[in-house]
């Protein structure tokens, strides 16, 4: 899953960030919503953690301005004040959930799951195809119970063709899947790892199929 914070605290953003990125998460941060807004026109994210009060515009007037112009991209906001104002006020501007500084990164991650699977078509607790499972708990893929062993960009990108089965996903949206800001994104290393995938799926009955031009779909084989 790939994430964009807005934190103007650089010690806290620091901290969000490592402790994602522990967890497996791609995240880019900015420290402002000017910057927000240019990144968002250019990139896609699975959520959104904005700090509700940024300097110069709030991360209540951006997350306004997202709505409106349609976009549905879950938000997180983080709140230094867990008053029901401040709540009533995240909710009204469209925000998805909320955290209140400071928090538990359990909590943090717990809730960052809790957005992803809502926005899946079955808000359930895990997701298949055919005989592959993906568990939103602890993001783990697994084939007829045992865990399959992933590296770090692999996952991301199973993780991310799981999220959007049976759908197809462009090549460019697996390199934001699986490169932040701060790497040099490579197309060539996308075949790399679709190639290392289809032989770790290899026994299972779900695939990912090439759709030349378009991009790549996971689909369970038919019988």
């Amino acid at each position: 899953m790939k994430l964009l914070l807005v934190e103007d605290n650089a010690e806290l953003a620091h901290w969000i960030v490592s402790l994602l990125k522990a967890d497996s998460f791609i995240v880019d941060h900015v420290p402002n919503a000017e910057c927000a807004t240019s990144i968002l026109n250019q990139c896609t994210y699975d959520v959104v953690l904005l700090d509700m009060r940024l300097p110069a515009m709030s991360g209540k007037e951006l997350l306004g301005r997202l709505r409106r112009r349609g976009d549905t991209v879950p938000v997180l906001m983080l709140t230094a004040h867990g008053s029901i104002e401040d709540k009533v006020e995240c909710f009204a501007a469209g925000a998805d959930d909320f955290v209140v500084k400071p928090f538990d990164a359990r909590e943090l991650v717990a809730r960052i799951k809790a957005l992803v699977r809502r926005q899946s078509a079955q808000k359930a607790v895990a997701l298949m195809c055919g005989d592959l499972r993906y568990a939103f708990a602890t993001r783990e893929f697994s084939y007829r119970g045992a865990p399959i062993s992933l590296r770090r960009r692999e996952h991301a990108i199973l993780e991310a063709l799981i999220l959007r089965q049976d759908k197809t996903v462009s090549k460019s949206m697996l390199m934001e899947c699986i490169f932040s800001l701060d790497d040099v994104a490579s197309a060539d290393a996308i075949d790399i790892y679709i190639h290392r995938l289809r032989k770790r799926l290899a026994e299972t009955n779900a695939q990912i199929m090439t759709l030349r031009g378009l991009g790549y779909i996971l689909r369970a084989r038919e019988e």
